[in-house]
């Protein structure tokens, strides 16, 4: 007979069943499944507080029916649970947005994905293995976007705008110059301003490789003017 009908037979053991063993275990996905959340949240990330919560909460909370459930129904205590890594692929992907030719969102659906894991290993009464993943989670966002961020690794989209009289003369130039950096124009836009024609274009890339692409634009003769027009931090 599974636990959960036990503790309904014998009432003075229910209360004392529930904490250990569904109460304090959801608390606890709750709690972690917030940590990473909340890091998240400060961020401004699409996926916050509330969400990474709620996925690590419901995680726990599947993957307790799914033992109980089965112990009731005498079946497979892991075939609920086994349902949460696909959900949790479709609500990641979901997370992931094409802007502009490059990809965004991918560490928003790897940090879902990470979080579901957690709350698995706590519905499941992994406690020591779903602290430590979180820590390591939290250190990693935390040191590795710094470290981004300190050595200009962090990729960003800038976008240019050149002149220039001879249109094919511009076109050619600008690809000629981010052939050389191995980059290629996105979302691309021509405009044809008092016999000057403007080309906007964006590029991805690092701090780094943006800096030498926009000194080459520069230093460029077939390029009459070249503006910086905005740059966009990529997740």
């Amino acid at each position: 007979m599974p636990q959960f009908l036990q503790a309904l037979e014998h009432p003075h053991m229910s209360w004392g069943w529930l904490a250990a063993h569904t109460v304090i275990r959801l608390t606890v996905a709750a709690i972690l499944g917030g940590v990473i959340g909340l890091e998240r949240q400060l961020k401004h990330k699409p996926a916050g507080l509330r969400t990474n919560m709620f996925i690590c909460f419901g995680s726990a909370m599947f993957t307790i029916l799914s033992n109980e459930l089965a112990a009731e129904f005498i079946g497979d205590h892991t075939r609920i649970a086994a349902q949460i890594i696909p959900g949790i692929g479709f609500i990641g992907a979901g997370s992931i947005l094409h802007s502009r030719g490059s990809v965004t969102g991918l560490t928003t659906a790897a940090t879902l994905f990470v979080v579901a894991s957690i709350g698995m290993a706590v519905g499941g009464g992994l406690f020591v293995p779903a602290i430590f993943a979180t820590m390591l989670i939290f250190l990693a966002l935390q040191m590795l976007g710094y470290m981004e961020t300190r050595f200009h690794l962090k990729p960003s989209i800038t976008t240019y705008e050149v002149k220039g009289e001879d249109v094919a003369g511009v076109v050619s130039e600008v690809n000629r110059i981010l052939a050389e950096e191995e980059k290629e124009m996105e979302a691309l836009r021509m405009r044809d301003v008092e016999g000057l024609l403007r080309l906007q274009f964006g590029v991805d890339g690092t701090r780094q490789e943006q800096a030498e692409i926009l000194r080459k634009l520069r230093t460029s003769r077939a390029l009459s003017s070249v503006e910086v027009l905005g740059r966009e931090l990529e997740e």
